[in-house]
């Protein structure tokens, strides 16, 4: 029996997902969740998980973000995203993130089914739209954003690497306040003033930023 949780802010397309799912005897589903946080708090509680269908655009965690804090904690655990974007820098970042599989919603219940086995034997589940845009993005990559020569050196403050650094272990809020003894607002404004330090604008962007630049 497959494993399978569900991570769909959208209580109609995660039913539709469950009843997509449900036509096969191998499949089951064992979580669902409306965001990455909540996502990661059931994972807690039971990480014995084959594969994740991830959705993209979520509140609190999007499903990249979530996909990258999954990745760090339960490598073990496939992830599909399963979105209704085809643009290239949400596949991007996607596979960045550590994503194995990449399909749209719009997939039928038969290639869902193919994309989890294909995906838990070692291939990558994609979409065909999806796997040509990534084939063109490996013969070109996005162009790295260039080095402004006046921009200074970014400094952040001990207490402020502290919170990047439980960021990139994918903790959330309140389990970073818990271990640094401190107010969840409290974190919420060291993140802030880390996004804005860093130019950033979320989490998985901070951390990719701050390890590049050295900082953790």
């Amino acid at each position: 029996m497959i494993k399978i949780a569900i991570a769909e802010d959208n209580l109609f397309l995660q039913k539709a997902i469950q009843e997509k799912i449900s036509f096969f005897d191998d499949l089951a589903c064992r979580l669902t969740a409306p965001d990455g946080v909540v996502l990661l708090q059931k994972l807690e509680l039971n990480h014995n998980i084959d594969v994740i269908l991830m959705d993209i655009e979520m509140p609190k965690m999007d499903g990249i973000e979530a996909t990258a804090a999954v990745k760090a904690r339960y490598p073990h655990i496939k992830i599909i995203m399963l979105t209704i974007f085809d643009n290239d820098e949400k596949i991007f970042d996607a596979i960045k993130a550590g994503a194995d599989g990449y399909l749209l919603k719009e997939v039928k219940s038969g290639e869902l089914h193919r994309g989890i086995h294909e995906t838990l034997s070692g291939g990558a589940a994609m979409t065909p739209s999806i796997a040509l845009k990534t084939l063109k993005l490996l013969r070109n990559p996005m162009p790295l954003r260039a080095k402004n020569p006046d921009e200074t050196e970014v400094k952040l403050t001990t207490r402020e690497v502290e919170v990047l650094e439980q960021l990139s272990k994918g903790l959330n809020y309140n389990l970073i306040a818990r271990n640094l003894f401190i107010s969840t607002g409290t974190v919420r404004k060291h993140i802030e003033n880390i996004y804005s330090k860093l130019r950033v604008h979320n989490k998985l962007e901070a951390v990719e930023k701050a390890k590049n630049s050295n900082i953790i």
